[in-house]
């Protein structure tokens, strides 16, 4: 009788201890994912998975900024340019497909600019909306283009009266995918979050131009200035920021050599955390074949990386492939008409990528002349 109650009692306390256990490993998780919550109040997970709430590192749509249903927020479609071939063919492309997407359900796109940066028109002008502005003075930007950039929205804030609220900075080798919604939420821009921009990489370098006393590094997001959707209002502020740090970042050589072609988007994301403006980062923006697969729940195609396969169907990075398609090709003029489709086994992205050039280019007036 003794054995069997002294099993009963250790039954009773090894309840009461597992109880226990389960108990405080409960408590734990809550206070974790609670402590979580309240340390990084943007995090918003993907669309395609809300689940990776704990993983994803796409950023949350704080509860006081959403707005109400039906409401139309519009926004202007605005891309730097200029008036060499390379840039022209690609406007003409991505112009397209706005057109294609702009009226569809669900888009919230307004009207189109193409802010061209070479301070005289160019035989585009009237089959793209343009605004013409002026470069940086010559040798300022040192044979780095995309400086001109943020000189060229500087321009164009001060230069038009634009009806939207909202402005979209794009790019010309961006083609619509779907018609794009206005991800914008109140105080919060858009924007889409780069792998391989890291400031808290870069700290030594950063806090030449983000003291100490601004805030901590992690102040600063991992975005470029495209693609992003933000009040006018607020580029208005942060532009002429964005020129400067710009501008000096190219002049300090440890800079320039660290963040290379780069170096406007780090300008970009500096420049608006010293404004105190944070991101919505929205992973579904945008994708860059060939690295990503597929442009399900996608809203912008980039098309900054080559794409280089063999026949097998095989990725073959950093070598002229078999088959390959590479903006890069076409320098001088547009790319032909009816592109040959990438081999069986290269991924949807890029086979998508290749028959919506093969549709512009087969649609629009004068392919092989304009661009000249």
């Amino acid at each position: 009788m003794l054995g069997k109650k002294n099993m009963r009692q250790a039954v009773l306390l090894f309840l009461v201890i597992l109880s226990i256990g389960i108990f405080f490993l409960t408590y734990n998780f809550i206070i974790m994912v609670v402590h979580y919550r309240d340390s990084a109040p943007r995090k918003w997970p993907s669309s395609e998975n809300p689940s990776h709430l704990l993983i994803d590192p796409v950023i949350e749509m704080p509860e006081h900024a959403k707005r109400p249903k039906n409401q139309r927020l519009l926004f202007h479609v605005a891309l730097t340019a200029t008036a060499a071939p390379y840039s022209k063919w690609q406007c003409r492309i991505m112009y397209y497909w706005y057109k294609k997407r702009k009226d569809l359900p669900g888009s919230e796109m307004g009207k189109f600019t193409r802010i061209l940066h070479s301070g005289n028109p160019d035989n585009l002008m009237d089959e793209i909306p343009t605004v013409v502005v002026d470069p940086l003075p010559e040798g300022l930007d040192r044979g780095y283009v995309v400086l001109n950039r943020p000189w060229a929205f500087v321009q164009w804030l001060d230069k038009v009266k634009i009806e939207e609220e909202y402005v979209l900075m794009a790019e010309p080798d961006h083609i619509f995918l779907n018609p794009l919604p206005n991800l914008v939420h109140e105080g919060y821009p858009a924007a889409f979050p780069f792998f391989y921009i890291k400031p808290s990489e870069n700290v030594k370098i950063i806090r030449k131009f983000f003291p100490e006393e601004m805030g901590p590094i992690t102040s600063i997001d991992p975005i470029g200035n495209s693609p992003v959707i933000i009040k006018k209002d607020l580029l208005e502020k942060i532009a002429p920021t964005w020129m400067n740090v710009s501008l000096k970042m190219k002049n300090d050589p440890e800079t320039d050599n660290t963040f290379g072609w780069v170096l406007e988007m780090y300008a970009y994301a500096v420049a608006s955390a010293l404004h105190g403006v944070q991101h919505i980062l929205y992973r579904d923006f945008m994708l860059q074949p060939p690295w990503d697969l597929e442009t399900r729940n996608k809203f912008i195609l980039h098309y900054t990386y080559g794409c280089d396969y063999n026949m097998k169907g095989e990725l073959i990075y950093g070598k002229i492939g078999e088959w390959r398609f590479d903006k890069r090709s076409y320098l001088d003029g547009p790319p032909p008409q009816n592109l040959s489709l990438p081999p069986p086994g290269v991924p949807e992205s890029v086979v998508t990528l290749v028959k919506m050039v093969n549709e512009a280019t087969a649609n629009i007036p004068n392919w092989d002349t304009a661009q000249k």
